[in-house]
């Protein structure tokens, strides 16, 4: 067998499996893109999302707390001023806490959610390398 046919059936195999490997290549950077495109979608819903929470609970706390300032002002008594100061700051810290806990399970739902497609792909790129390794 001369050098050159030698080169040549040594160079066949990769030749037919090199089309194939770079189709594997581009599948999987495509998915990796499709990833994080519905990583973003996912971030951007949840942006206005929290967006819409924020500003509901705003609005909620703002009208409170001019209920809170009409009903100070018309205490008659200093004692009772004081009652219904204590009763509004209460409240107002009991709807604070319970909004905060609130917005702590929307930021971690939100963060599972947004980084599961990207999650996903660092398995299937791990699995993919245990197998050229194996």
């Amino acid at each position: 067998m001369t050098a050159k046919a030698s080169t040549t059936k040594k160079a066949a195999p990769a030749t037919t499996t090199a089309p194939k490997g770079f189709e594997e290549v581009t599948e999987f950077g495509q998915l990796n893109a499709d990833a994080l495109t519905t990583a973003s979608e996912l971030a951007t819903k949840a942006a206005e999302n929290l967006n819409e929470e924020i500003t509901s609970y705003s609005k909620k706390s703002f009208e409170e707390g001019v209920a809170a300032a009409k009903d100070l002002a018309s205490a008659k008594t200093p004692v009772e001023f004081f009652e219904k100061q204590s009763a509004f700051a209460q409240a107002a810290f009991e709807g604070f806490t319970a909004q905060a806990t609130k917005m702590n399970e929307i930021f971690a739902t939100t963060a599972k959610e947004v980084t599961a497609p990207i999650g996903a792909r660092f398995e299937a790129a791990t699995e993919t390398m245990k197998s050229y390794t194996a």
